[in-house]
């Protein structure tokens, strides 16, 4: 499996989120470190793991009832 390494910027662009939330409200409480980014080298560079955000974007329970509502 090929995984793609997104800036906070990046990340931000993609998901149409402004990065000050990526960073402030995100991070942390939905983007969870190991899981959903890293920081390479144990520096403080954070890369955002796109393939495991995707995958978790449409496990949240708003995206389920929002399509249940198309049908």
């Amino acid at each position: 499996m090929t995984t793609t390494y997104l800036t906070t910027a990046e990340l931000a662009e993609r998901i149409k989120y402004d990065a000050r939330t990526i960073r402030n409200q995100l991070k942390d409480s939905v983007l969870l470190e190991g899981i959903h980014y890293i920081r390479p080298f144990g520096g403080r560079k954070i890369l955002y793991l796109w393939e495991k955000i995707e995958v978790d974007m449409f496990k949240a329970p708003a995206i389920n009832s929002l399509m249940m509502g198309t049908r």
